[in-house]
């Protein structure tokens, strides 16, 4: 496939120019913010570069999307997509951060940062004891890059890693990796659940009551998606103590709307989607290589799947 023109559509487009400059490609760029781009824009380019468009785009026009983030719902989820364009996704640090963005609220939990703060501000003198990593089950949906180095990095300190996949086929650092449909009779056994599947007609709403009322007082990370959890069903599942607590880095909505119960909650802890940022240094780095890769028609290991969406 020959690329000559990119399109750059991001928030970080700057950023990302700087990078790309430097990189000396010989190729003709445009960089632009979302609310500069239109469809004269795509029929100019052979190739489209995106983070988080809100706007809907014909890509037909264009030979390859590439994604800069690792999700790519939001150019696939409810939508059609022409099979002759080239879908590829960002691969980089993502399940690095995500994994360690998980243990910090994991051991955040265990070493009662809480409570001691709690006991600080009213002068109260009260030893508790820290439970330990290695006492605890933690369940990951998705065992994918970023689901598989989450859980590199929890088992490595002891913790007993359980998998959640469509196809529940078994990977290197889970115990055991269940398929979705009969994994819920081992769902009162863990300490945590986390969520980093991507969003598909199957992901979508997957966290509801038929899980969250199995658990004995869990807690449950989501750096997955938004979408794939029905926000009452947490608030019940809260308020009934099958969950302890809940850390929540994506919505359905974002920026999450000010009249959301979840601000205020006592044991949500949200983040605004930071649990895997992607730098413009990384972002590049990824492109760069599958530009390569593309022009040479070698293999592609961030190829998205259309039909799975991911």
């Amino acid at each position: 496939m020959n690329i000559h023109k990119i399109l750059v559509v991001s928030p970080m487009h700057k950023e990302i120019q700087t990078v790309l400059e430097e990189k000396g490609l010989g190729k003709a760029f445009r960089y632009l913010p979302e609310e500069e781009t239109g469809s004269a824009d795509l029929e100019w380019a052979d190739a489209f570069l995106a983070f988080n468009t809100k706007n809907d785009y014909d890509y037909s026009k264009v030979k390859w999307v590439h994604s800069l983030g690792a999700g790519v719902d939001r150019f696939l989820f409810q939508k059609d997509w022409d099979e002759d364009v080239l879908l590829t996704r960002t691969i980089c640090s993502f399940g690095q951060r995500i994994g360690e963005y998980c243990l910090s609220y994991i051991l955040k939990d265990i070493q009662y940062h809480n409570e001691f703060q709690s006991f600080q501000a009213a002068q109260k003198w009260q030893p508790m004891t820290p439970a330990m990593l290695r006492e605890q089950k933690v369940l990951i949906y998705g065992t994918g890059e970023i689901g598989q180095k989450a859980a590199e990095i929890l088992s490595s300190f002891d913790v007993k890693v359980y998998g959640v996949s469509l196809s529940g086929r078994q990977k290197d650092f889970f115990e055991e990796v269940f398929p979705v449909e009969n994994h819920f009779s081992r769902l009162n056994e863990m300490d945590y659940l986390i969520n980093t599947l991507p969003l598909t007609k199957k992901t979508e709403g997957l966290f509801d009551a038929s899980i969250f009322e199995k658990l004995d007082a869990a807690g449950f990370i989501n750096v997955g998606r938004g979408a794939s959890l029905k926000e009452s069903a947490l608030l019940d599942a809260l308020k009934n103590n099958h969950l302890r607590f809940a850390v929540l880095d994506v919505f359905s909505e974002e920026p999450l709307s000010k009249d959301s119960p979840l601000w205020e909650h006592p044991r949500i802890s949200l983040t605004p989607h930071i649990s895997a940022v992607t730098t413009a240094e990384e972002a590049v780095d990824c492109f760069v290589e599958t530009l390569k890769n593309v022009e040479q028609e070698k293999p592609l290991k961030n190829k998205v799947d259309i039909s799975k969406g991911f």
